[in-house]
């Protein structure tokens, strides 16, 4: 229980420090690392063409969002077709099939990382690091070069411009991403995880050796001898860092997390559950700074602490219970709930770690999901259906919550009947349209396509549980995509022609169509000028706005899912507490 004390100190201090690098870094102002990095972005522009002078209007910005998505979709989609003709493939596996190639090409490009396969038996180490780790640092960029365009259409006054993409992209993923992921890299390796381009293990395990122990060889071509396991290696740490880092939450073994090549060590576990936090964290934080008020942004660090210490101690707590259909039994439940859970890392260190990576769209796990206590499980589906703003994913986070912060800016402006204003800026019907939209939108998917899946036959022969908690692995399957976060109840077998079709259209529109309004409201605000606070004036950086700001985050989540909750983790925890089992 250390633990997430200690992680909750550590983030605070590495936010301020983080969120005033990244605040320089992200605007082009000098930074430690300038001496060293200003020579690499200045060739990587003159070797692409690009003029950072050159800034772009809001359509401008948006045509190169999604210009860069599918150049970067198309290029993943072709790799892991044609996995079996290209290098770094020790174990020959074959090329994917069109369907499941769509969905972790769609995965990957909008930062959602969703996995309905095995990665070490699917993925050769090409596609991990050139297709997947590449796609890690491209798409965490994106979400800041967004989030970046939006702070500056606060803080410019009558500029038709927001900022050139090229630039913020080249920015975020050079001064935030690589320093960051190299320095855990380093750290995780030092842990233990692996990082190698040898060729998988083969071995025989001791039961099936008659306890004499016997190798079976290094070769990968080993690996199908009769009896023989084995071990599969990569090139771990690398994607590792980067998936933690940049809110990406893919795997390289099927297990993530949970193994013990990816995650060792009580240290590489506090290190990763802080690497979730810090760049969503710093992020808010930074806003304020490159606002000129660091108040506004410890205000929206206050509310999102608000929300996520809460529901981390209920799920903590939820999975620190013993489970009531095992009474009886004559079980020792005095750990909790250990179901799913590595005995290396027990109940708190995986509830921390489930609660961290559904609130950040981080999606990784150190547990088995599917195997939480029902409102545990809830906790998980809240802060996806927050909208990912509980700290959220990198930019994608700072910008679903910013606007949270136009809808409740307009609604505070209702009460006191007056045209609403934020850090100076009044917003119009079109912010309110823009904001809605992009909220809406990602709710709308989950619910449709949850109700897709239980209708048809299609869907319902993925779920492998009946009733309450199939309905859950459903409802998680379309949360988790359209909120771009990855991360699954495992017991939905999704690797069909249904789901990953279906699931990889959820992933677009959750992730453009929130994009894209976000830039149209960057575009009119930046062309507006600020107005001086009056008398009637709704202070933005208040206790009182902090607590309308998660009121409206709480009551939309609420409104939007509370029927989709009740059927599921609801029943199945009174159906749990109530003896008939789930």
């Amino acid at each position: 229980m250390i633990e997430p004390v200690l992680l909750l100190l550590a983030l605070g201090i590495c936010t301020p420090l983080l969120g005033t690098y990244m605040a320089r870094a992200l605007s082009g102002g000098r930074t430690w690392l300038s001496p060293v990095l200003g020579p690499v972005e200045r060739a990587l522009y003159r070797l692409s063409g690009i003029h950072p002078e050159g800034e772009m209007r809001w359509v401008a910005y948006a045509v190169s969002v999604l210009v860069f998505g599918f150049v970067s979709f198309a290029a993943l989609y072709a790799m892991l077709l044609l996995q079996a003709l290209l290098p770094f493939n020790p174990q020959h596996l074959p090329g994917l099939r069109p369907d499941t190639a769509f969905n972790v090409a769609m995965s990957f490009v909008t930062n959602t990382d969703w996995q309905s396969y095995s990665g070490e038996a699917t993925l050769s180490y090409c596609s991990q690091m050139a297709g997947l780790a590449v796609q890690n640092f491209f798409s965490a960029g994106v979400g800041l070069a967004v989030a970046v365009a939006l702070f500056r259409a606060f803080t410019r006054k009558q500029m038709a411009t927001i900022g050139n993409f090229w630039v913020d992209l080249t920015r975020a993923w050079l001064y935030v991403l690589l320093p960051m992921a190299l320095l855990l890299a380093v750290i995780l390796a030092s842990q233990g995880v692996v990082q190698t381009f040898e060729p998988y293990v083969a071995y025989v395990p001791l039961e099936q050796a008659g306890g004499q122990r016997q190798e079976a060889g290094g070769a990968s071509s080993s690996c199908l001898m009769p009896h023989a396991s084995c071990l599969a290696l990569g090139p771990v740490a690398s994607q590792a860092a980067i998936k933690m880092i940049g809110s990406n939450g893919g795997g390289f073994f099927n297990a993530n997390a949970a193994h013990p090549f990816e995650n060792p060590t009580p240290l590489a576990n506090f290190l990763q559950t802080l690497s979730i936090l810090l760049i969503p964290a710093g992020l808010i934080y930074a806003f304020g700074v490159m606002a000129g008020d660091r108040r506004q942004g410890l205000a929206l660090l206050a509310a999102v602490t608000l929300l996520f210490v809460p529901l981390a101690a209920l799920a903590v707590w939820q999975e620190s219970q013993p489970n009531p259909t095992l009474y009886g039994l004559g079980l020792d439940q005095s750990a909790g709930n250990m179901e799913g859970k590595e005995t290396r890392l027990g109940v708190p260190l995986s509830a921390l770690w489930a609660t961290a990576t559904t609130a950040t769209s981080n999606g990784s796990s150190n547990s088995a999901h599917d195997s939480y206590m029902p409102l545990a499980g809830m906790v998980q589906l809240a802060m996806m259906q927050f909208g990912e703003v509980v700290f959220g994913g990198v930019g994608s986070g700072m910008y679903g919550l910013l606007l949270f912060v136009v809808i409740t800016v307009f609604i505070g402006g209702l009460m006191v009947g007056r045209t609403p204003e934020y850090m100076g800026k009044k917003l119009g019907a079109f912010e309110i349209k823009m904001a809605s939209t992009a909220i809406i939108a990602p709710c709308a998917v989950t619910l449709i396509g949850t109700a897709a899946a239980l209708m048809l036959d299609a869907g319902r022969s993925g779920l492998a549980n009946p009733g309450a908690h199939g309905l859950s692995e459903a409802l998680y399957a379309f949360t988790s995509a359209a909120n771009n976060n990855g991360s699954a109840f495992a017991g939905l077998n999704a690797d069909s022609l249904f789901y990953n079709t279906w699931l990889g259209v959820t992933m677009f529109i959750g992730r453009y169509l929130v994009i894209v309004p976000v830039l149209a409201i960057a575009g009119s605000l930046s062309q507006r000028n600020t107005v001086p606070p009056s008398l009637g004036t709704m202070p933005t950086h208040t206790p009182l706005f902090v607590l309308m700001l998660v009121g409206v985050i709480v009551v939309v989540g609420l409104l939007t899912y509370a029927p989709a909750l009740a059927l599921g983790p609801v029943a199945e925890h009174l159906q749990l507490v109530g003896g008939s089992g789930v």
